[in-house]
């Protein structure tokens, strides 16, 4: 999906990574990213956010939850870090990262919620009264008030499968109602997921039916009496997104793939950003005329087609074929067979926290002395 985008643009990249995997500093089934593009690229977002009167929280699962970019991250100046769930929530406690909103889409346990609390959160994002009710029985113990903001749904909406959640607008009035019998939560804002999608037919980022859902939310909870903090409009941000919620109502986004370089908007027009993180692998056999590299980096909505693949200095692109949804992806198949060993590498949708790759850090590329700062497996984990 990006492997044009990504030979134009950081064409350095793509040189470093190959001698650096033929000369054995780098395993085949690693993404490798830029941490030079990535710091470059986070802050441009930040100035445009600030610029925008716009807050961040950044969102690491799709780098495999790491800590040493949210580490650099905060460091930079960001917020502190969205956690998807309750495991995520975990590494960025373990590394001292602030967490800003935790239980975007999967809530928290209930017995993990004073750990969570305890250590910190800005707000936890809920969607049914049974977890408000815990979390206000926690901050009760605690001797605390925590704030939320609700995840709000409407019959229009986006959904995606095994993310169904929400708050209904037509029950959005009983279930603030029924809030203001708990003390210690206090409700701040409303989100939704997503709010700001790609047309690859208009080759615009457009709002979606959710976004309007999170504004009628809040404009609703503010009719009541509360105070909003927070109105959280995630999905694609990067400079161009900023530019287009300055123009509406949000005060919250949450960039992800646009640190790297890799919303869907990336794979069609040259924005800010540019592209920071590749896939690496390496052939390991041919079979019936097709080439077989090796796998485990694979996400079902990766929209991988092509790969570039080196015999030595020589660079050939060829078909990716992958493995179907129905398999295991021991191997990336290529459409003709290659030379035993040579480098292959790919740039496609990820979402490393859900493969078994490692994820190798390098920074000084683009000054000509690339190292490896560490590397981590897809869900966090140092390796020595």
């Amino acid at each position: 999906m990006f492997i044009d985008v990504l030979k134009r643009r950081n064409p350095e990249f793509l040189d470093t990574v190959r001698k650096m995997h033929q000369a054995g500093q780098l395993e085949p089934d690693t993404y490798v990213v830029d941490m030079d593009i990535l710091r470059q690229n986070a802050q441009k977002i930040l100035t445009e956010a600030s610029a925008a009167n716009i807050d961040l929280y950044f969102m690491l699962k799709q780098l495999g939850r790491n800590p040493v970019i949210g580490q650099e991250l905060v460091a930079m100046g960001y917020r502190g870090a969205v956690v998807v769930d309750f495991r995520e929530a975990e590494i960025m406690m373990r590394h001292n990262i602030p967490l800003g909103n935790v239980g975007h889409l999967v809530q928290t346990p209930k017995h993990m919620l004073e750990r969570v609390m305890a250590y910190g959160t800005e707000v936890f994002t809920v969607f049914s009264l049974d977890k408000v009710k815990e979390i206000n029985d926690t901050a009760q113990k605690l001797e605390m008030i925590q704030d939320v903001i609700v995840k709000v749904a409407s019959e229009n909406d986006l959904y995606y499968s095994g993310q169904m959640s929400g708050v209904d607008l037509t029950e959005l009035d009983a279930f603030i109602a029924a809030t203001r019998q708990l003390p210690h939560i206090r409700i701040v804002g409303a989100t939704a997921f997503p709010c700001y999608l790609y047309d690859t037919q208009t080759h615009k980022t457009q709002a979606t039916p959710n976004y309007q859902t999170v504004i009628t939310a809040t404009e609703m909870m503010e009719s009541q009496g509360l105070e909003i903090k927070q109105i959280n409009v995630p999905s694609t941000t990067s400079v161009s997104t900023l530019k287009i919620m300055a123009e509406g109502k949000g005060t919250m986004g949450e960039p992800g793939h646009g640190l790297t370089g890799t919303t869907p908007a990336h794979a069609y027009r040259d924005l800010e950003e540019l592209p920071a993180v590749l896939y690496l692998s390496e052939v390991s056999h041919n079979f019936r005329q097709k080439a077989y590299a090796y796998g485990g980096g694979h996400y079902r909505r990766s929209h991988v087609k092509n790969a570039l693949v080196y015999h030595h200095d020589l660079e050939v692109m060829d078909t990716v074929i992958p493995v179907d949804d129905d398999s295991i992806d021991y191997y990336f198949e290529l459409e003709h067979e290659h030379e035993v060993s040579a480098t292959v590498i790919m740039a496609f949708r990820f979402q490393m926290f859900v493969t078994r790759s490692k994820v190798a850090l390098v920074e000084g590329i683009h000054s000509n002395s690339p190292r490896i700062m560490a590397v981590y497996d897809g869900l966090g984990k140092l390796y020595e």
